[in-house]
C-alpha cells in the first residue's frame, strides 16, 4: 500500500508540474505558431484559400435536383431515359410494357416463365455462366423481375463497361436461345416457387394474388401472375415466341440508366437496339391486348389448415387471414397522391413491432385496431396502382373464432376514412410519405426503376421535389372526397384459412354501404 501511495504521489507531482509549466507559457509572451500547410504554400493558414485553387461549389440544402431526367426516342420507337448520378457504378436496364395482364389470349404464366429464363444463353453467349463472367469483369450483377404490367431486365456495373452492358442486355432481351434444357430448368424453378408459395408462413403474396383475382375477375390485372400448375408442362419455345413477337417490340420498351451520360447511353442504344432482328422474327405485332381493367368486385376463398405452418420447432398460432379491398384510381390520375396519403394514414403492421420513428405507430390501424384489440395479429394497409385502375386494401389476421368481429372492425375503419380527418394525423402521414419517398430515392436501383416505370407509362418523369409539392398540397377534404368515392364501389374480399366464421360477402358489402360499418345481425334458430 505504501508503494502504491508513493507512485500516486509521483504521478500527481508530474501532472502538477506539467500544468504549472503550461500556465507559465500562457502567461508569458505568445509563442510563434507554425502552419502545417505543406511545402507548396508556406505561411498560408488553413483558414485562408490556397492561391490558384478553384473555388469549391457546395450543394445547397434548399436546391432542387440538378440532374434532370433526359429522354430520347429512337427511330424505331424505343425510348432512352437517363438520370445522372455521382458514383463509379451505374444501373442500366430494359423495361418492357409486358406482364401477366396481357396473357388473356395466351397460356397463363408466360411472363412468369420468361422471368425464370432471363439471362440464359443467347446468340453471343453460350450459357448463363458466360454472361455472369462477362458482368464480373465490370463488377456487375444482373436481375429480372416481372409484375402484372411490367417486365424489367437490369444490370448494375462499373460505368466504364456501359457499352458491354447495353450489348449484353440487348442480346438477352432480343436473342434468347430458349433451349429445351433451359425450358426444363425453368419448369422446375416455377414448380418449386409454386410449392414454396403454398408452404410459406407469410400469406401476403398469396393473398395479393387472391384479392386481384376477386377485384378484376378474369381480366387484365386479375389474371394469374404465377404460372398455374396445369400450364407448366405446356410451355415451349413456340408458345413463348408467339407472345414475345407481340409484346417485346421497341415501341413498348424503355432503356433506362442511372449514373451514365445520356449521349453515351443513346449511342449504345443505337448500336445494339436499332435495326436488329429479334430471334422470333420481324413480323409486325398484330395481336396486342389493349383491354382496360374492369373492376368487378367479388370474393375468393381458400379453405386451408393453418395450424401447422411453422418452419421451426416453435408453433405458430392458427390464424385466418382476410383481405378487403376497394377500387382507388390509376397512377395517371390526380387523385393518386391523395390515395397514397390515405394509405399512409391507414398504415398498420404486425402486432409486434420494435416501434421507433417512422414505424407508423400513430397510424389509424395501430391506434384504432391493434392497440385496442389485443387478439388481432395483423392489420396492414396496401395500395396497388396501375395505369388504368388501383386497389386499396387492408390485410387482417386473427384467430378463426374471431373472424366475424375482425371483419366488422375493418369495415368500420373503411367507413371512418370518409369522416373527420385530423390535421395533425394528415400532416404526419404526408411527412411520412415524403420521408419514405426521399429515402427510397437515395438508392441507385430504386431511382432506375422510378425513371424506367414513369417514362414507360407517361414518356416523362416527375422529379422528387414535384411529387413532394403535390403531397404537401393534399387537404382534409381531398381525403374525404377520395374515400367517399372509393366506398361507393363493391368490395373485393380474399379469405385464407379456417373460414367457418367468415361473414357472407353480401353482409360485408352491406356493412361498407352503411353509415357505421356494422355487419347485419344474424340469428340462428338452433345453436
Amino acid at each position: 500500500m505504501a508503494a502504491m501511495a508513493l507512485a500516486a504521489a509521483r504521478l500527481l507531482l508530474v501532472r502538477g508540474s506539467g500544468s504549472w509549466r503550461r500556465s507559465r507559457l500562457r502567461s508569458g509572451a505568445p509563442a510563434h505558431r507554425c502552419f502545417s500547410s505543406g511545402g507548396a504554400y508556406p505561411g498560408t493558414p488553413l483558414s485562408s484559400p490556397f492561391p490558384g485553387v478553384p473555388q469549391p461549389v457546395f450543394a445547397t440544402a434548399g436546391g432542387q435536383e440538378k440532374f434532370e431526367t433526359k429522354v430520347t426516342t429512337l427511330d424505331n420507337g424505343l425510348r432512352v431515359a437517363s438520370q445522372n448520378k455521382f458514383g463509379q457504378f451505374c444501373t442500366v436496364g430494359i423495361l418492357i410494357n409486358s406482364g401477366s395482364r396481357y396473357e388473356a389470349k395466351y397460356l397463363s404464366g408466360i411472363a412468369h416463365f420468361l422471368e425464370k429464363l432471363a439471362f440464359s444463353s443467347t446468340d453471343r453467349f453460350d450459357s448463363k455462366d458466360e454472361i455472369l463472367l462477362t458482368l464480373e469483369k465490370h463488377g456487375g450483377i444482373c436481375d429480372c423481375q416481372t409484375s402484372r404490367d411490367t417486365t424489367m431486365y437490369a444490370v448494375s456495373a462499373d460505368s466504364k463497361g456501359l457499352d458491354t452492358v447495353v450489348g449484353l442486355l440487348a442480346d438477352v432481351v432480343l436473342h434468347p436461345r430458349l433451349t429445351d434444357e433451359e425450358i426444363d430448368a425453368a419448369r422446375m424453378a416455377v414448380q418449386f416457387e409454386l410449392e414454396d408459395l403454398g408452404m410459406r408462413p407469410d400469406p401476403e403474396p398469396l393473398l395479393t394474388e387472391m384479392i386481384h383475382e376477386a377485384a378484376y375477375r378474369e381480366n387484365t390485372v386479375g389474371l394469374h401472375r404465377f404460372c398455374p400448375t396445369e400450364n407448366i408442362a405446356k410451355m415451349d419455345r413456340e408458345v413463348l415466341h408467339s407472345y414475345l413477337r407481340n409484346y417485346y417490340t421497341p415501341d413498348r420498351m424503355v432503356l433506362a440508366g442511372v449514373g451514365v451520360e445520356h449521349e453515351h447511353l443513346v449511342e449504345c442504344a443505337r448500336k445494339y437496339l436499332l435495326g436488329t432482328q429479334p430471334a422470333w422474327g420481324c413480323e409486325k405485332a398484330v395481336d396486342v391486348d389493349r383491354s382496360v381493367a374492369q373492376y368487378t368486385g367479388g370474393v375468393v376463398k381458400l379453405e386451408r389448415d393453418m395450424s401447422n405452418v411453422s418452419l421451426g420447432p416453435a408453433p405458430f398460432p392458427e390464424l385466418t387471414h382476410i383481405m378487403i379491398g376497394l377500387e382507388s384510381c390509376s397512377f395517371l390520375e390526380d387523385d393518386f397522391i391523395p390515395f397514397a396519403v390515405l394509405n399512409m394514414m391507414m398504415g398498420g403492421g404486425g402486432s409486434f413491432s420494435a416501434g421507433g420513428p417512422g414505424k407508423g405507430m400513430f397510424t389509424r390501424l395501430y391506434l384504432h385496431v391493434l392497440n385496442r384489440h389485443h387478439w388481432m395479429y395483423n392489420a396492414t394497409s396496401y395500395h396497388h396502382s396501375y395505369e388504368d385502375t388501383g386497389l386499396l386494401c387492408v390485410h387482417a389476421s386473427a384467430d378463426p373464432r374471431q373472424v366475424r368481429e375482425m371483419v366488422e372492425i375493418i369495415t368500420k375503419e373503411f367507413i371512418l376514412t370518409a369522416g373527420t380527418v385530423d390535421v395533425v394525423e394528415l400532416e404526419r402521414a404526408k411527412t411520412q410519405l415524403m420521408s419514405m419517398l426521399m429515402m427510397n430515392l437515395e438508392s441507385r436501383p430504386v431511382i432506375f426503376e422510378d425513371v424506367g416505370r414513369q417514362v414507360l407509362a407517361t414518356r416523362s418523369r416527375k422529379l422528387p421535389h414535384e411529387l413532394c409539392a403535390l403531397i404537401r398540397s393534399v387537404k382534409p377534404e381531398d381525403i374525404r372526397r377520395v374515400a367517399s368515392q372509393m366506398l361507393r364501389r363493391k368490395p373485393a374480399v380474399a379469405a385464407l384459412g379456417d373460414l367457418s366464421n367468415l361473414p357472407a360477402y353480401e353482409h360485408i358489402q352491406a356493412a361498407l354501404a352503411s353509415g357505421d360499418g356494422r355487419l347485419p345481425r344474424t340469428y340462428r334458430l338452433f345453436r
